[in-house]
């Protein structure tokens, strides 16, 4: 069964009905990120790696070097 996702607004993208938001949506173990001027394209993600990804922001940690293989 395909559910519609429910879209929910960030606090911190300054309230209002303007298409400058971040939106999120969650389904059966994934977060679904999108910004509001292009709705039709979203990151799908876990819980967990957005998580990781969050928490390396605010360490100041998210540059991985690059490593050619």
């Amino acid at each position: 069964m395909n559910h519609a996702l429910q879209w929910q607004k960030s606090t911190f993208s300054g309230g209002g009905e303007g298409n400058t938001c971040v939106e999120l949506a969650a389904s059966t173990g994934t977060l679904h990120l999108r910004e509001s001027d292009t709705a039709a394209t979203h990151l799908s993600t876990t819980p967990t790696a957005l998580a990781h990804l969050l928490a390396g922001i605010r360490a100041g940690s998210t540059h991985r070097p690059f490593s050619a293989g």
